[in-house]
This record gives structure tokens, sequence and C-alpha cells, in this order.
């Protein structure tokens, strides 16, 4: 009888669990899903008159007209034949923009910190080139609105490498709108992650005694590398057994880096000081990698070296501070004009993290503090827009006003570099999208709870 009531208690008790874990489930999808309804597809052409267009690839036009049809630029200037359906738009006194491209993110696979089941960034485990980015990727992301409220509209979506990764996976280059993550895609797959371990170690950083610490760190780091290493020797090993003998069964970790082998998809290498860039540049020479260079912190130091062998830098972020105590303050700040300056291929991105998630919006600003440090206007400009263009390899439909491209625009009444300016229009692919975002929604609710107390008393 006992046991009997006893397996009567744990089956309510399964049950009370069951409905509290799909109530859970149930308020966390309603607390992360956006309010935002994705727009359709742009329903007739739409002439812009008047503005000034800032084109970022050739001159600024002032009063100038841009017309947009089918989601793409059709012409630019006055001279080219108007469609009779045409939606005209004046813009007397404003500006016109291509829509900003964040080129390292976790945007769409990170919202809330505390929610476990909201983050979707890494992988178990340390080699995982089989993860795509794009298939985690969440449309109904609040932080997605407010990435785009502020003019990033487009992503490079990157997967994380966890607490022990090594290769993270493919990242995924996605638009800022869509119902699904098929809708949002403008490149399902861009390039292999692979994230580096620190190899040179502070003494002040660790409590005496410290020399079995630093030992232990150092065999570690060790061990990671030669895990990287043999992960593409056994990629070369199953690449020509496959090619000798196609019955051989297919392997998915092996069979995702053949298109990094053969160079026809680049590998991302999350390095940021001298040590770390130099091993990087060694690995993609060995095996024949197209590197490109996320961080790069020391990168001015070895700024020769990367533009001889043409990899470019992403520099993960501006607003931070210096990689090691004796270096100067502004060796952040300055590294945006330093590459500039040597000839190297750069864009200007965030550090990539789940904390900077919430505030890819402010990745205008990131640009706006490395022209206060030296690098020039439209310099930086370019480093967000068509500069990330060309590093992910998208240059022939964004990052810049040219008749072709997808019509991403941002109407404004001033530089957008500008914390003062206000982003008063936003265009993906022709469509005119919501701006609102969660916070601009709770702005408005308790303006109206304080004027209507105010009106009350």
């Amino acid at each position: 009888m006992k046991t009997h009531k006893n397996r009567q208690f744990k089956t309510a008790l399964k049950s009370l669990n069951l409905a509290l874990g799909i109530a859970l489930c149930c308020s966390s999808m309603a607390v992360i899903a956006s309010e935002n309804v994705p727009s359709p597809a742009q329903q007739r052409p739409i002439l812009f008159k008047g503005a000034t267009l800032h084109t970022v690839s050739h001159q600024t036009l002032v009063n100038t007209s841009l017309l947009i049809d089918k989601g793409r630029i059709v012409s630019i200037g006055s001279d080219a034949p108007v469609p009779e359906n045409v939606q005209v738009i004046e813009l007397a006194g404003k500006h016109i923009y291509p829509g900003f491209i964040a080129a390292n993110t976790v945007l769409g696979l990170s919202e809330v910190q505390s929610v476990r089941a909201t983050l979707d960034v890494a992988e178990a485990g340390a080699i995982n080139p089989n993860a795509r980015a794009i298939v985690a990727i969440n449309p109904d992301s609040e932080l997605i609105t407010t990435a785009r409220s502020n003019g990033v509209l487009v992503a490079l979506s990157v997967p994380a490498a966890g607490q022990v990764g090594i290769i993270a996976g493919t990242s995924a280059l996605v638009q800022m709108d869509g119902w699904t993550w098929e809708d949002m895609a403008v490149q399902a797959e861009v390039g292999l992650h692979i994230y580096l371990p620190f190899m040179r170690f502070n003494p002040e950083l660790f409590p005496a005694p410290m020399e079995a610490r630093l030992e232990e760190l150092k065999k570690s780091t060790a061990q990671r590398l030669k895990t990287l290493e043999e992960a593409f020797e056994m990629a070369i090993a199953y690449r020509d057994a496959r090619t000798n003998n196609a019955a051989l069964p297919i392997d998915v970790r092996w069979e995702a880096m053949l298109p990094v082998l053969a160079g026809k998809r680049a590998v991302f290498m999350h390095a940021q000081d001298v040590a770390q860039i130099r091993y990087a540049l060694q690995l993609a020479q060995r095996f024949q990698l197209k590197m490109i260079l996320v961080g790069g912190a020391d990168a001015a130091l070895m700024a020769n070296v990367l533009k001889d062998r043409g990899v470019p830098v992403i520099i993960a972020g501006v607003h931070k501070l210096p990689v090691r105590r004796g270096a100067d303050y502004d060796s952040v700040y300055t590294l945006a004009a330093k590459l500039a300056q040597a000839g190297v291929q750069f864009c200007i991105a965030r550090g990539g993290s789940e904390d900077d998630a919430p505030n890819e919006r402010n990745l205008p600003y990131e640009a706006a503090v490395a022209t206060a440090f030296g690098l020039d206007h439209d310099e930086a400009l370019k480093a967000i827009t068509l500069y990330p263009a060309k590093i992910l390899g998208v240059e022939d439909r964004l990052g810049s006003l040219d008749v072709g491209k997808f019509a991403n625009l941002l109407v404004t009444n001033g530089d957008p570099l500008e914390t003062t300016t206000k982003l008063e229009q936003v265009y993906i692919q022709g469509r005119l999208i919501d701006t609102t975002t969660k916070q601009s929604r709770l702005t408005d609710k308790y303006r109206q709870k304080y004027l209507q107390k105010s009106a009350t008393k």
C-alpha cells in the first residue's frame, strides 16, 4: 500500500514538473519573441528625391534622386526614366546611407544571458567544423530589432568556442528582417571559425606559488594547438581517402572542412596578440588556408606581413582597453588608422560576445572613436559598410549605394557616426522596416503613465 502511494506521489510530481516546464518554456518564448512583424516584399518602385546620397564607393551626391525596385537600386540621378506607379518620397535636407554591416556578432544565437534556453552560441567539445550558425538563428530575437534600429541591417552571426572549443563551426551572413532563417540568409555559410588559445601569460595575474599553474596552462595550450593541427591533418587524410574511394562513409566533421582545404571558404582566425597572430599565419601558410584575422589587437605590429599575405583584419571592437599593461592607452583606438596607413584591408566590428549582442546598435560609434584617433571619416564609414562587404565576399550586393545592389538604406537627418543624429527610415531590400524596439515601446508606455498622472493632479 505504501509502495502504491509512493508511485502515485512520484507520478503526480512528474506531471507537476512537466507542467511547470511547459509553462516556463511558454513564458520564455513570450519574453524573447519580438512584437515586430517582418515586412512584405517591395510592392512598387520607390523614388527618393532631394536627399544627399552618400554612396561610400564613389562621391557624395547632393540633392539627388534614388530609384529602387524589387529590392534593388535601379538608378541614381534625375536622368533615368521613372515608372508610372512609382511612390515618391521627398527627402529634401535628409541624407541616405547604405546599411551598416556588423562583421562579428552572435545576433540570433544569444538573447538573455541568464536564461540558458535562449543561448545557442557554442557546441560542446573542441572540434565542431560541421556546426552551422544559420540553422540556429532565432528570427524573433529582440536584439535583432534593437540592432537595426540604429542602422545595422546585416550581420555575420558567428559560432562561439565555449570553454574548450577550438574549431567552432561556420558563420552565416543574415539580414535583420525575416520570418525564418531562410528568409534572413544573405549567405548561409561564410567561413570556418577557429579560436586560438592564449600563448602568453602574465605571472602577475597568478597568486604564489604560480610556477605550477603557469606550467599547467602552457601544457594545456600546447595540447589544444596539437589538437587543432591534427584536425586539419585528419581532414586532409579524409579528403584523400574519399578521393580514392568514394564509397567510404561520410564524416560530417571532415566533410565540412573540404571547402576550406580547397580555398573556397575562408578561415576566420580569432587572435589578439602577436604570438597568436604569428601562429595563425603559420597555420594558414602550412595548410594553404584563405585567412581572415578577427580581433587583431596587435595587428599593427605585424601590418607589413598581413599586407604582404593579403590577410584582412576584422577589428573586434574599438571601445576596449589595451591588451597589455605596458601598451599605450590609445593602442586600440588608433588600430584602424594604423592599418589604413599600412595598406592592410580591414573593417570595424564589435567584440562578438554575448555581452556585446545587446549593443550591436553601437557599431557606428565604434567607427566614430576611430575617427577621433586618426582614421579618416570616409574610411570610418567604409569600415562598417563597404569594407566588411568586401571581406565577407558580398560587395556585389551590399556595402554601398550602387546600381544593382540591394536597396539596404538608411535615411537620416545627419551623420550617422554622431550620437545626436536621428535615424528616420530604414529599408532592407526595398522594404520599409519597423524600427520600434522593446526599449522604445517601454519608453512610450511609461511616458504615457507619467503624462496621465500629471494630468490628474
